[in-house]
């Protein structure tokens, strides 16, 4: 049998230099700022292709020339010019009366700018949450807001609230008559509509037997009126979740009204989206998922869709798991679109584009890819790179026509390609410990390599 060489721009040493991506970068999301206002954003690096290795054996260090401060500044402007460039790119894509989809896709593949919410709305192009035409969005947008206010107030607002509003409108003739002798106006509530009733035909004991609207306050008040054990479990791991979500970012994590108020949409969008699919409910980890788009739409300048973005990332939510939806059905791990078996296809793709990598991990050191790549594949990588470097994955992954399962499975190729040298030298202690913690690296070389990978399969 005929060993299959391994490319030359496998083994360049560019794969396990440095990362280029600096601290400023990073500290954007990592860091906690002193108020709860969203961080000023920066445009993510762009990939570039690496320089072809000549020379194979290793040389002596040689000392470089330092840089001046004129060629340091050159660089600096050459990089604003090519950022200011790309956003107008974007800008211009945008304006079109009809977007082209196939152009934004190769726009958005490359990186999309972190300004003037360029992120914001490309994303849901790409999720088709927004409609190609433009004259469309303003309805479609209002219907869709519109729509899931409904999902909230069926599935998660109590009957009391619900009363409250409805009565609102018709007893403002009377309230004002009472404003003028000081009265309180108090509405009656009769014995089906107290919190307390047992009766069958109380909406509220048929809202707890729903299991709608508790937070973690009212479960155990909710419990007592026959909620499903099962509805009661799932609420209490969304809360836990939701507030380990990002403890390192002040949009997510804190005390602050800001905060709580962030913390509160996921809770909202989690509890509606396990109500709506049964068949799936919640999964542990969604949390994580839904942070990125939650704080993209967050961000927006434009107040209107920053006040909408629960509502816009519910949705948007909803199209992202679509596209990975059997990876969350208990059901189907086994079947053959199940997570045992997208696991597997990433470890026929390591064995098609470096066998002698795949041949030491998974038959020398025995290391079983479900050990680390259930995590990268189940949680979208979000865990295994900074806030930053995630979201400029995420450009690449929904603008895969493709979509994102195909070019996640290259990326996570790419990932294990990338530290290759390492992995071989290592046994299973240490190539495990490597992949659970995977280290900092340059992630447009990563996509620079992921995007390789297509090609060689297309050609191949």
């Amino acid at each position: 049998m005929v060993k299959k060489r391994v490319p030359d721009w496998l083994n360049s040493s560019l794969w396990s230099a440095s990362p280029s991506v600096t601290d400023d970068d990073c500290r954007r999301y990592d860091s906690k700022p002193s108020t709860p206002t969203p961080p000023s954003p920066v445009a993510p690096p762009l990939p570039v292709s690496p320089p072809v290795v000549v020379v194979v054996q290793e040389q002596s260090p040689k000392s470089e020339p330092k840089e001046s401060v004129d060629d340091v500044h050159d660089a600096s402007s050459n990089s604003s010019a090519e950022d200011i460039s790309r956003q107008a790119q974007f800008l211009a894509e945008l304006s079109k009366k009809v977007i082209n989809l196939r152009e934004l896709r190769t726009l958005a593949s490359q990186g999309i700018p972190d300004v003037a919410g360029i992120r914001s709305t490309v994303w849901k192009l790409l999720l088709g949450y927004l409609p190609s035409d433009r004259g469309h969005w303003s309805s479609e947008l209002a219907k869709k807001r519109s729509q899931y206010k409904h999902f909230k107030e069926e599935l998660l607002m109590n009957p009391s609230e619900i009363t409250r509003r409805l009565g609102t409108s018709t007893s403002s003739d009377e309230e004002s008559k009472l404003e003028g002798s000081g009265m309180l106006s108090r509405s009656e509530i009769t014995h089906g509509e107290h919190p307390l009733s047992l009766g069958k035909t109380s909406v509220w004991n048929q809202f707890f037997q729903r299991g709608y609207g508790l937070s973690s306050s009212s479960i155990l008040f909710g419990s007592c009126h026959g909620l499903e054990e099962e509805d009661t479990e799932i609420i209490e791991q969304i809360d836990r979740d939701v507030k380990r979500t990002h403890p390192d970012m002040n949009f997510f994590s804190g005390d602050t009204p800001f905060a709580k108020a962030n913390q509160e949409a996921l809770r909202n969008i989690l509890i509606v989206f396990a109500k709506l699919n049964p068949g799936i409910r919640y999964v542990q980890g969604m949390n994580e998922i839904l942070a990125p788009l939650f704080y993209v739409f967050k961000n927006d300048p434009d107040e209107e869709n920053a006040a909408s973005a629960e509502a816009d990332t519910f949705f948007c939510f909803v199209e992202l798991l679509s596209g990975f939806r059997d990876n969350f059905c208990q059901q189907l791990d086994n079947s053959v679109v199940g997570i045992r078996s997208t696991i597997t296809r990433l470890s026929q793709l390591l064995k098609e584009h470096d066998g002698e990598l795949w041949r030491h991990l998974e038959v020398t050191t025995k290391v079983n890819p479900q050990f680390y790549a259930f995590r990268w594949i189940t949680l979208l990588l979000t865990q295994e790179f900074n806030f930053a470097d995630s979201l400029q994955i995420w450009d690449t992954l929904l603008s895969d026509p493709e979509g994102p399962q195909e070019t996640l499975l290259r990326v996570c190729c790419a990932m294990l390609i990338l530290v290759r040298r390492r992995l071989l030298a290592g046994d299973f202690t240490s190539n495990l410990k490597l992949l659970q913690n995977y280290p900092s690296t340059n992630i447009s070389h990563l996509l620079y390599v992921a995007n390789k990978l297509r090609v060689q399969s297309s050609t191949g």
